[in-house]
């Protein structure tokens, strides 16, 4: 099948993948849909390879309830201070300190085993691992607590 830069380029913004990765991923599905679907598997793959390196660098994220009544925290870690300062890892922080706030998990195994709530077909533990693929680098919630009044 003949791939369009046009294709290639549209998928590169929407997944984040390399230029090299979508190539690959339309050339072998031969459909839009089913090349992101590829991607995302690829990328939970290179994420299960990634899990076993060390963190030691990241962020602490939190988010109030717009009336003020409750609040959260999450520690994510990461391998590196450069990816931890990434958009696509700050995005990730602010949607698990929502995710925290909204559901009141008990632990963190709790939470990655969630639906994720802007998505419920999609687990919590699978948003981490899509960033995971396309940052390239281990990342971890190490813990969180939930404040209400």
């Amino acid at each position: 099948m003949k791939v369009s830069i046009e294709d290639i380029k549209k998928l590169r913004v929407e997944t984040g993948a390399g230029v090299s990765d979508c190539r690959q991923a339309l050339k072998e599905t031969g459909d839009y849909k089913a090349a992101e679907e590829w991607l995302r598997k690829k990328g939970i793959e290179k994420a299960a390879k990634k899990s076993e390196r060390e963190v030691k660098a990241g962020r602490v994220f939190s988010y109030a309830h717009h009336t003020g009544r409750l609040g959260s925290m999450v520690a994510v870690a990461c391998e590196t201070d450069f990816v931890a300062k990434t958009d696509d890892f700050q995005k990730l922080g602010k949607e698990l300190a929502l995710q925290v706030a909204s559901t009141q998990p008990e632990s963190v195994e709790i939470l990655l085993d969630q639906e994720y709530i802007r998505d419920p077909g999609k687990k919590i533990g699978d948003l981490i691992k899509e960033v995971i693929g396309k940052l390239g680098e281990n990342i971890q919630v190490i813990e969180f607590k939930v404040v209400s009044v």
